[in-house]
């Protein structure tokens, strides 16, 4: 996938020393990759959203109506909520090593905090940290890189992009009548 700075201007952070804020890491001549920040921040956004969706009561799920691509125009339902928070942990599952699994399991999603996952899987602090900023640069470029259809952007997993099998008709603007108070006749 070719990476533009409008991919990652916004998600590096100001502060970093490898990009300093603009996202890309030239390696060569006319080639960029994203900066580690970059991909970080991708993984967090998702997991923000697949926070958001598992903590959500079951009863506010709403099931949605989608249009399919193809020659007969078909519709599917769906239940975004729930597919997306499937699709985050098949994807991570399917992307990960066991030992990275294991602490995306114990930290990201059972919730466990650093002190306890360290003792659980004997693990020093530096260790653990730098597995777990491995984790999320992994797990933010395959969200992003992920064919037919990425985790990231969350606005076109959720709300998808349909296409129209049929022009749409011009619809002109409507423009205000001008006001004209009333004139005194002239004597």
């Amino acid at each position: 996938m070719k990476w533009s700075r409008s991919d990652t201007l916004g998600l590096a952070m100001d502060y970093c020393a490898r990009c300093q804020g603009m996202g890309l890491r030239g390696e060569g001549r006319g080639s960029s990759n994203p900066c580690n920040c970059v991909l970080r921040g991708i993984f967090r956004v998702c997991y923000n959203r697949f926070c958001q969706c598992m903590n959500k009561e079951k009863r506010l799920s709403r099931v949605t109506l989608q249009f399919t691509s193809g020659r007969d125009g078909r519709m599917a339902y769906g239940r975004k909520d729930e597919e997306y928070c499937a699709d985050f942990y098949l994807v991570s599952k399917r992307h990960l090593d066991e030992s990275e699994f294991r602490i995306f399991r114990f930290h990201f999603l059972l919730g466990a905090d650093w002190k306890l996952c360290c003792r659980k899987l004997d693990m020093d602090r530096g260790s653990f940290f730098h597995t777990v900023y491995r984790i999320e640069r992994k797990l933010g470029r395959v969200f992003k890189e992920l064919q037919p259809y990425g985790l990231f952007p969350l606005d076109e997993y959720f709300h998808g992009t349909t296409v129209s099998m049929e022009p749409r008709p011009k619809v002109e603007p409507i423009r205000p009548a001008v006001l004209r108070p009333p004139l005194r006749r002239a004597a």
